[in-house]
């Protein structure tokens, strides 16, 4: 209830309105009572009563569409309806509406461990710079020093770790084209006061940023976009001009481009546009096409699977090509689904080499519908049909996904995707333009000198701030309050400077990728408050991720648009967990190669003559000069490469190429087996910097590197070329005396194998053994030493091991012939390659008999190299033992590859 006094009296009841105001001929606040007859009064306030009356506890003031948090001495409050507000050696109090105030305390950020932290690393970073960097290291420190500590920043929510949820807007726009995944992270963005985006190589971070753009401009908010890599904000203000839309951005950053962008022509004639396109309808479009863009996704993913198959399938009749029976005409007539084909494999798996019993004729009667056994008598003619069923199940495979494919491919024909697809982008960007032509004062003119004093009237003009991360406070100057700010390129972001541009905004979007190269920080001796927060340790999108865990949103983006198929694959397979989905198309285009270098020394002074050789002599004409690049991890290689490859070609180390692209790369690894030293393996070999290697190529990448000298550290470059080899055309395929994994096959054959144990072995001591082992394997698996692996069970030796390997006996062949198998066989996920076999021993290996067949077995996977765990069913510590066993495996010398 409010109530207003004038000398004393109630006036009430009697007025219908009151009004506050600082008289500045008078200099004092005065009250005007206004009443119903249109007559007023007015009194000095010190004259009057204002129930209620509130002194507000808060130094720090923000005013609403005023992009500045100003410091203050005191506010009161009157009636709830004005705020007065005092300023430091201001001597004349200020009237403001309190709705359109908000007054809060400073925090104690400053004097907290983590800020003090940071103000450490900034002190003793600048010890530690040279001269060429130690300004810029000083700067830093001169802007930590100048951020406001104000409890609504994006700085606040990062050190206490506390994230606010957003409501978002009803209407979202995408006047750059949208998919999927980019369209959750749109909507993640507002949804959040902090959110990150994933961004693998190729799959449109920049188009995702361009979109939450466009919806911060249509709501009137303020965005600064920063990265410390300026190719990443030059791509955002190329992308803007395309579409006549970089007269918003205010290009700041250091000294001399704030000067260049004031000294430059600002002027623009633009004619305002009436808005025929509502949101209303963008959205209704948009949530049409949710569906779309969901079978869009499968049609590329179906795609993937049927090519992925189609392999799987020329390898296995490769292998099976002196084992073809002529019962496949028989074995047509039972028209088995895939599923029933893996269920008989299994089966026939079950028999194993004992005669047929009444009640398993009475399961191939009641589960496959087989009452003629005689085709499967003995084990001879269940392996012929074996073959024949598992070719079967991929001709099953393929045609199911062929079918399906056609059915989502015919579904977006009929519903006109690409037409609506089309739609959404220009009625967005109509809208987008429409709505900045009505907005957007192109009248007001700034300069260098003022506009930080008029910033609420700059981002009227200028909404969109691009700057390095390292300049951001300078840029916008002390107590800037923006609605957004966007960091890309933030696995390459360190924390601090990182840091400064979230103590200036409210909401925070932070694009990276972790499977990208990182910063690469100053070493340091100072221990964090927090793990998360080390500087040395962490990226600032490390750090994010670390701290927040499942509180904040993120978003994968999994189309992917840049490379071949066969290329983006790999990176796929080896760093992404399969969650990429490849939108190039696969035209049977020769897209890997791989050139091995004869054995030798031939890296000096971390140089490598001997492959630039080998690639003139193989390998690079085949591709254009143009549009080619040429990688490598040192400098010198790079310098040497200058000499002996043609000019044309661009030639880089991965590190400066990140966030490029070539129609064409070439990738030099540089050493060779003497001079590499575990610190060099490392750092060639380090998962990150082969990532950005590879994802580099649209259309064709090749690998030159030595024989045999990443083998024994059996990372990144390793499983390289065990994929290239799997996929490269035949002339680029080893040969090997094992043979690689039928994986899609075996992913269903496991689960039908799994399901026939439990039902008719559940009793058997051997197979509950297995299916223990199986879990710890499943556990194991998940850990990051061992991620590479997967495994498959009853492996058939014969598709394990090649007969065509002359080392082997008579005797191992045959026995290799009769339905020998193993029961776990550990596999590398790229290249499919086999790295190891469990065999889980119960009471009967004790058994003369067994014990000859499991020397057999033993020898057999000596000679291909493949090593072997036994365990007994009484052991103790298994897991222990595995854990070994595979890390060994992982770095035992194997059959080496051979290349060019």
């Amino acid at each position: 209830m409010i109530s207003i006094y004038m000398n004393g009296e109630n006036k009430t009841k009697q007025i219908s309105d009151w009004s506050l105001y600082y008289d500045n001929k008078d200099q004092e606040l005065k009250l005007t009572s206004h009443f119903p007859s249109g007559k007023k009064y007015t009194q000095p306030l010190s004259q009057c009563q204002v129930n209620p009356f509130e002194q507000i506890k808060g130094n720090l003031l923000i005013v609403k569409d005023k992009s500045k948090i100003d410091w203050i001495e005191k506010a009161e409050s009157y009636g709830r309806k004005y705020t007065v507000v005092y300023y430091p050696n201001h001597s004349r109090p200020y009237v403001m509406l309190s709705e359109n105030i908000q007054i809060v305390s400073e925090t104690n950020l400053k004097n907290e461990d983590i800020f003090q932290y940071f103000t450490q690393v900034a002190l003793a970073r600048i010890e530690h710079a040279d001269e060429h960097n130690k300004g810029i290291a000083e700067n830093v420190l001169r802007q930590l020093d100048k951020i406001t500590p104000h409890p609504d920043t994006v700085l606040h929510a990062y050190c206490s770790v506390i994230n606010q949820k957003r409501q978002p807007p009803q209407h979202l726009i995408y006047p750059f084209g949208i998919n999927e995944s980019q369209l959750k992270a749109v909507k993640q963005a507002f949804a959040s006061q902090i959110s990150i985006i994933e961004g693998p190589p190729g799959t449109g971070k920049t188009q995702t940023i361009l979109n939450i753009v466009a919806n911060i401009l249509i709501n009137n908010r303020t965005v600064a976009i920063l990265s410390n890599n300026n190719s990443a904000v030059e791509n955002v203000y190329e992308k803007l001009a395309k579409d006549q839309l970089d007269y918003l951005v205010a290009k700041l950053g250091s000294s001399d481009k704030r000067k260049n962008f004031f000294g430059g022509e600002l002027e623009l004639s633009l004619e305002k546009q009436e808005q025929t396109i509502t949101l209303q309808r963008i959205s209704e479009l948009s949530n049409t096409l949710v569906e779309h863009l969901q079978a869009q996704n499968q049609v590329a993913f179906l795609q993937a699977q049927i090519n992925e198959l189609t392999i799987e399938k020329g390898y296995l009749q490769q292998s099976q090509s002196e084992n073809l029976s002529s019962d496949a005409q028989l074995l047509s007539k039972y028209q088995f689904s895939k599923e029933k084909i893996t269920d008989l494999l299994a089966y026939l798996n079950y028999l194993d080499q004992r005669r047929i019993t009444f009640k398993d004729r009475i399961q191939l009667l009641l589960n496959f519908k087989i009452i003629r056994t005689k085709f499967i008598s003995n084990w001879q003619k269940r392996q012929a049909i074996f073959n024949l069923l598992q070719l079967a199940y991929y001709d099953q495979q393929l045609n199911e996904k062929k079918r399906l494919l056609k059915r989502y491919q015919e579904r977006l024909e009929q519903n006109q995707f690409h037409s609506l697809l089309a739609d959404l982008t220009r009625f967005s960007m109509q809208y987008l333009k429409a709505h900045l032509s009505q907005t957007i004062d192109l009248k007001a003119t700034f300069t260098d000198k003022d506009y930080q004093q008029r910033f609420s009237e700059f981002t009227k003009r200028f909404p969109i701030i691009g700057s390095s991360t390292h300049s951001i406070i300078n840029s916008l100057g002390q107590g800037a309050l923006i609605d957004y700010l966007i960091i890309d390129e933030a696995s390459q972001q360190d924390i601090i400077p990182g840091i400064l541009g979230l103590g200036c905004a409210k909401n925070v979007i932070i694009v990276g990728d972790r499977k990208q190269l990182p910063h690469v920080p100053t070493k340091l001796d100072i221990k964090p408050p927090h793990e998360y927060y080390d500087c040395e340790k962490y990226s600032l999108l490390d750090s994010f991720i670390g701290l927040f865990q499942d509180k904040i949103p993120i978003t994968l983006l999994k189309e992917h648009y840049r490379c071949h198929p066969k290329i983006i694959q790999f990176c796929n397979k080896q760093f992404y967990n399969d969650q990429l989905i490849p939108m190039t198309k696969d035209n049977g285009e020769q897209a890997l190669t791989l050139i091995v270098t004869a054995p030798g020394n031939h890296t000096r002074n971390l140089t490598n003559l001997r492959e630039l050789d080998s690639l003139n002599k193989v390998g690079w004409q085949d591709f254009t000069e143009e549009n080619t690049g040429f990688i490598a991890p040192y400098n010198n290689q790079i310098d040497l490469s200058q000499e002996h490859l043609p000019s044309g070609i661009i030639k880089a180390t991965t590190h400066k190429f990140q966030g490029r692209e070539c129609d064409n790369i070439i990738f030099s690894t540089v050493l060779d087996k003497k001079l590499s030293s575990q610190q060099q393996l490392n750092f060639v070999d380090d998962p990150n910097l082969i990532n950005v290697a590879v994802s580099r190529a649209k259309n064709r990448f090749m690998l030159v590197t030595g024989n045999d000298v990443f083998t024994k550290n059996n990372q990144s470059i390793a499983a390289l070329i065990r994929y290239i080899n799997y996929y490269a055309d035949n002339d680029h395929i080893y040969q090997s005396p094992v043979i690689s994994a039928f994986d899609l096959l075996y992913q269903d054959y496991d689960k039908s194998l799994e399901a026939l144990n439990s039902r008719l072995r559940k009793h058997d001591s051997k197979y509950k053994s297995e299916r223990i082992i199986a879990q710890l394997l499943r556990d194991i698996l998940k850990e990051s030493t061992y991620q590479t692996m997967i495994y498959h069970q009853q492996v058939l030796l014969e598709q394990l091991v090649s007969k065509n390997n002359n080392s082997f006996t008579e005797l191992e062949l045959e026995y290799m012939h009769h339905k020998a198998s193993c029961d776990f066989v550990l596999y590398f996920k790229t290249g499919k390659y086999p790295i190891a076999v469990i065999e889980v021993d119960g009471d009967d290996h004790s058994k003369p008999e067994q014990r000859k067949r499991d020397q057999l077995k033993n020898a057999i996977l000596a000679k291909a190299g493949v090593p072997l765990l036994r365990l007994k069913t009484i052991e103790s510590q298994i897991e222990e033992k595995i854990k070994q066993f595979l890390s060994q495996s992982m770095v035992v010398e194997r059959e080496k590859f051979t290349g060019y």
